[in-house]
């Protein structure tokens, strides 16, 4: 089987846990590398972090230049309307990634999957239509693009989900965060949010948040 191409950080030689982290909208697999280092996780902690790169697909919204990207963008309004057969193309091969470390040996309910912006929305709709146990499920400076269409498993009817926004993102608005706190709760989810007097980035507070949630979720 192919999967995406991958970065991948390992924190230790004793792996039993991993981090699928997806980038944003022309970013790559390599824009988080850098925090790694940063998040300071325990030396017990034995966590792989796999990067993907998103393929190279033309953008409307940036009037149509070819740049990585999970799903093309056809209008930035609130409802933001997507290419729904590239985002389901995106959560399956997100899906083969989680299966592909579960043949490495990690439980289901040691993975977690981190997305920023567009890979936060990518997250939603994989994680919450997965079919086995997940550890949580994390938004940076996300939306939930397809909670009109997507079909929850009972697997994750209670996965952790934690929220992390800026007050000042002019790109996905506070209020679209806020929008997917309403949506998850109408699917029993109990997502936990935390904002920051930030933009579309990530801060150094949120960093240390980041690392707190993902310590509790693989304790």
């Amino acid at each position: 089987m192919s999967y995406l191409p991958c970065e991948q950080v390992e924190s230790q030689q004793n792996i039993d846990a991993a981090v699928i982290w997806l980038h944003g909208l022309g970013a790559n697999g390599n824009d988080f590398m850098p925090i790694i280092p940063r998040l300071n996780l325990p030396d017990s902690f034995g966590v792989r972090f796999v990067f993907p790169h998103a393929p190279a697909i033309p953008i409307t919204i940036n009037g149509g230049a070819v740049m990585p990207g999970w799903y093309d963008i056809y209008a930035l309004d609130m409802e933001r309307e997507i290419d729904t057969p590239q985002i389901m193309a995106s959560s399956q091969a997100i899906k083969a990634l989680i299966e592909r470390e579960i043949s490495k040996g990690i439980a289901s309910n040691r993975i977690v999957l981190a997305g920023f912006s567009q890979g936060g929305a990518v997250v939603f709709e994989a994680g919450l239509s997965f079919d086995k146990p997940l550890a949580g499920l994390m938004s940076l400076s996300s939306y939930f693009a397809t909670y009109k269409t997507v079909a929850p498993h009972p697997a994750n009817s209670s996965v952790p989900i934690h929220i992390f926004h800026g007050d000042h993102d002019d790109i996905v608005t506070a209020p679209m965060a806020q929008h997917a706190i309403e949506q998850l709760k109408q699917l029993n989810q109990t997502p936990e949010y935390k904002s920051y007097p930030m933009a579309h980035e990530v801060c150094a507070q949120e960093i240390a948040d980041i690392s707190a949630w993902l310590q509790k979720v693989l304790a």
